[in-house]
């Protein structure tokens, strides 16, 4: 090695040191970028919105068959369905809290709960 000092001696990685790791290093803040970009970005949420309240037709091919006065009555009654084997969703409305089922269960919904009142 002559007449050389440790630190002017080549070795393999030298190259990289030079040129790599600052590619490394872009690369990686590159991806942190995106990754906040994915996070913060408007409109876009993985959390789920607030449900919109609407009239009680706006809910599609539902109907209603229970209008009761608080969301926990509401809650007793959907489930009251649920455990009859009727398919029934809690739906908040401007005029407050209904439980929908489909049209083909309608007459069969009305009859369980006024079995169960």
């Amino acid at each position: 090695m002559g007449g050389l000092l440790p630190h002017q001696v080549g070795y393999p990685g030298a190259a990289f040191s030079y040129l790599g790791a600052p590619l490394v290093a872009l690369a990686l803040v590159g991806v942190l970028a995106l990754a906040l970009r994915w996070t913060f970005a408007r409109g876009r949420s993985v959390v789920a919105p607030r449900a919109k309240v609407g009239a009680e037709d706006d809910y599609g091919m539902l109907v209603v068959v229970s209008a009761p006065a608080s969301f926990i009555e509401a809650e007793v009654r959907r489930a009251q369905l649920v455990d009859a084997g009727i398919r029934a969703t809690l739906a908040p409305t401007a005029d407050g809290p209904r439980v929908l089922v489909f049209p083909r269960d309608e007459e069969r919904a009305k009859d369980v709960l006024r079995r169960a009142a």
